[in-house]
């Protein structure tokens, strides 16, 4: 890994890539709770952490083309959902989810004639979760497992994985992010609900998780696209 710029990344939003509609992040931040418990004999305030939180907030550029900005974000669903942020287009590459409210959908027409609206997406139980891509941002496959990805040693804090589901030609697949202790025998970790069509889904997982991580694809399907998010370590333990 190294130091990288902000281009070239990838925005999804429940099923809808508005990476090409989204004008800047503004915000990704995952606050957290305090509780002042300084007793009589200390001479500096003492924190205990309670709550962790999830925010990100983000600009548009108005387009009411299918499938787009409009599409996504007008109904201001009461429903949870999903938002995804890549920083690449990489198996690997660093990311967060978060699943939330929406909460506003703001417009904005400048003098010069901009159109613009603003979104924020509030957690609602779970913080964001920073993980790495397991696809190549987002991906049109069929059945097929994508590379693996190497995260140098096993763990015991269990394991959560999002996918982003925006479109399927023919058929049900079925999407799973697998484990392997040496990058050659693989297991299930985390299976997700079949996909149809458009869909999003976290799911967590207790336990060890080995060193190799990669996600597969099966079914008689044709053209799945998808992006999945993986991360190790469950909500609690952030």
């Amino acid at each position: 890994m190294a130091k990288k710029s902000g281009l070239g990344n990838q925005f999804y939003f429940g099923g809808y890539d508005l990476s090409g509609d989204v004008g800047a992040i503004n915000s990704i931040s995952s606050p957290r709770g305090v509780v002042e418990v300084a007793s009589i004999n200390q001479s500096a305030q003492d924190r205990l952490l309670t709550h962790s939180d999830g925010l990100i907030e983000f600009n548009s550029f108005f387009n009411d083309a299918s499938n787009q900005e409009h599409a996504a974000l007008s109904s201001l669903s009461t429903s949870d959902q999903h938002a995804m942020f890549l920083m690449g287009s990489s198996v690997g590459d660093v990311g967060a989810g978060l699943v939330g409210k929406q909460i506003n959908y703001d417009g904005s027409r400048t003098a010069d004639g901009g159109l613009t609206f603003s979104a924020s997406v509030q957690g609602n139980a779970t913080p964001v979760e920073w993980g790495v891509s397991l696809t190549t941002g987002k991906a049109s496959t069929g059945a097929a497992s994508f590379a693996s990805v190497d995260q140098s040693a096993s763990s015991s804090s269990g394991a959560l994985g999002y996918i982003q589901a925006f479109s399927i030609a023919s058929g049900t697949a079925t999407v799973k992010i697998q484990e392997s202790a040496n990058d050659s025998s693989w297991s299930d970790l985390i299976t997700f609900s079949n996909v149809t069509g458009r869909t999003t889904e976290r799911l967590t997982m207790t336990g060890t998780v080995a060193r190799y991580i990669r996600v597969t694809v099966s079914g008689s399907i044709s053209s799945l696209v998808l992006a999945v998010l993986f991360r190790r370590g469950d909500a609690a333990d952030i």
